[in-house]
């Protein structure tokens, strides 16, 4: 119960945002909505007035009086008009950017951790095609169901007005469309989140052929693809035909139910005219007017009401996935290191009985530069994400200055390190932008971070304000990776950690770059390298190597080196 009482105020806040800064709009287009329902039902009533004058029929107006009814209510009707075309669209357009911003706005409030192993396309559906279900389907339906509401309402005063008699017919025709939509509509809702899973699945089925369309091409795996495509594709379809139909069955039902309440409504009429039960010919075309204004309701609000339920459980959806695996709470910590990073007899496996690290104990002290070596899947780039925070499903301790890493705010740790990481994301943004994350920095600190990262001669030749494009499709591997070295050294984190950040470079760079950071004073520094240059190899103030999980030798590289073990046949093989 508690669950459900949270997703409904969640649900709330996100509905909210619909409406933040942007109730004037909201009230004038719905005051807009509300003027043409009634316009409509004055023009039933106009349209009455003209056949019983027509028929010869004593009316209390005369022929010119009406003529001039209408004139003025044409115009009103075209005053009316303009209002809801400026106001209606301009609602929608800020109720829906408020909506996403407010929904993009609590998914970046996730941790690493939170994040890392969620499926993003859940995400990217809930932004794109979900958002544009709520907006059709709830949003501008809004103003749907408050006219059909007033002309309803409307309509049946009317009608009791004309004839209680008809009325009577009338509703009692109306009860069976009724119940019948409302008992279908339950299976709209269903069968929207049906599609809305299948489309997340569909969308992280497209986004993985594209991002791997070099691997596709290169094993020659493209008729495989195309049927694994088509197969996702002819389920997402089928799906939305089957929603497509509970829709059409919804409609069908009110329309079927409308034509037999009109037949039935225009026969009973007629004979009440005939026999002279006081209702005249322009009462029983008007009524039947009047009926569509009745049963359109009874048939498209049930529909309407089905299509709310369909985006609050879109929405919840979106809730699930946001409040589901929350970033951590935790202490808020000074935004340095006084003393040392430690780790105490920490484990971790991405797989149960599958160990990575195997009960590694280790201390890094605050200011000082560690190499982190070892062969490929000796542990070294999970030890550096267990250390920012990506993973907290270790067993052991980490702690920075005596503080264990699970009980520290995420954000409060994101002010303390910075990570470089081999694979590199690029925006679809300028160098500038890609360097600073769309913030403002002093010049000189800009300058300084492109300086150490080697990135003068791009900025020279190409200029700050180039397109890196999609995922920085216009640079090379080289030249994306120095913008994360220097987008990192910008954040100027007491803490760096830099995971095999110049295997991308030439060596002559790669040294000038990773001689840059050992460089920089009181920055505490780890750094996993798979380059063993003496040079360099001196400058770090311990040398960590591990190999299968376990830290198998610390010391100086001249310490490491008069040991001649394992460090001393991967430096021998590496030169």
């Amino acid at each position: 119960m508690k669950g459900s009482k949270d997703n409904k105020a969640k649900r709330k806040e996100f509905k909210n945002q619909f409406y933040r800064h942007n109730k004037l709009l909201f009230t004038l287009a719905i005051f807009a909505t509300i003027l043409i329902a009634l316009l409509n039902l004055i023009i039933s009533w106009e349209m009455q007035q003209i056949i019983d004058i027509s028929t010869g029929m004593s009316t209390e107006l005369s022929l010119l009086q009406i003529t001039l009814i209408v004139a003025f209510s044409v115009v009103f009707f075209i005053f009316v008009m303009i209002l809801q075309f400026q106001t209606l669209p301009r609602f929608i357009k800020k109720a829906m950017k408020q909506y996403k911003d407010y929904a993009f706005e609590e998914i970046t409030k996730k941790s690493i951790s939170s994040f890392t192993g969620e499926n993003t396309s859940t995400y990217i559906s809930a932004l794109t095609n979900d958002a544009t279900s709520i907006e059709t389907n709830y949003l501008s339906k809004i103003f749907t169901l408050v006219m059909q509401i007033i002309m309803f309402i409307g309509a049946f005063i009317l009608m009791l007005f004309y004839s209680p008699y008809l009325t009577l017919i009338a509703f009692l025709l109306s009860l069976v469309p009724v119940i019948a939509s409302m008992l279908t509509g339950n299976r709209l809702a269903a069968a929207e989140k049906n599609v809305s899973d299948q489309n997340e699945s569909f969308l992280g089925m497209v986004k993985d052929t594209l991002s791997g369309f070099s691997v596709i091409k290169s094993f020659k795996a493209e008729r495989e693809i195309i049927k694994q495509f088509s197969k996702n594709n002819q389920k997402t379809e089928e799906l939305k035909c089957k929603r497509r139909m509970t829709d059409l069955l919804i409609q069908t039902i009110g329309l079927i139910a409308g034509v037999i309440a009109q037949f039935g409504v225009f026969l009973f009429g007629a004979y009440l005219t005939v026999s002279g039960k006081g209702v005249t010919a322009g009462v029983v075309i008007v009524f039947v007017q009047l009926m569509n204004y009745v049963l359109s309701p009874i048939s498209d609000v049930p529909q309407i009401l089905a299509n709310r339920k369909a985006a609050n459980a879109l929405i919840d959806k979106l809730i699930d996935a946001i409040y589901s695996n929350v970033q951590r709470e935790g202490k808020q910590v000074d935004n340095k290191l006084d003393d040392a990073i430690e780790v105490r007899n920490l484990s971790y496996a991405y797989e149960k009985d599958s160990p990575i690290l195997k009960d590694i104990s280790m201390r890094f002290e605050a200011g000082k530069s560690y190499a982190l070596v070892g062969g490929s899947g000796s542990g070294k780039s999970t030890l550096l994400n267990l250390l920012m925070g990506s993973y907290e499903n270790y067993k052991g301790e980490i702690l920075y200055d005596g503080e264990e890493l699970r009980t520290i705010s995420s954000d409060s740790l994101y002010d303390l390190v910075s990570i470089i990481q081999q694979n590199v994301f690029i925006f679809n943004s300028s160098i500038r932008d890609n360097i600073t994350m769309f913030r403002e920095f002093e010049a000189k600190k800009v300058e300084r971070a492109i300086l150490m990262s080697g990135l003068s001669n791009l900025i020279k030749e190409r200029g700050h304000d180039y397109s890196c494009g999609e995922n920085g499709c216009g640079l090379s591997g080289g030249e994306r990776q120095r913008i994360s070295i220097a987008r990192s050294l910008l954040h100027e984190t007491p803490v760096l950690f830099v995971d095999e950040a110049t295997a991308a470079l030439d060596t002559a760079t790669a040294f000038s770059v990773t001689n840059s950071i050992l460089d920089i004073s009181g920055l505490t520094r780890i750094i996993v390298t798979h380059r063993l240059e003496e040079a360099l190899l001196k400058k770090y103030d311990q040398i960590l190597v591990l190999r299968n999980g376990k830290v198998d030798e610390v010391g100086t590289f001249e310490e490491l080196m008069e040991k001649r073990e394992y460090f001393y046949s991967l430096y021998t093989v590496a030169q």
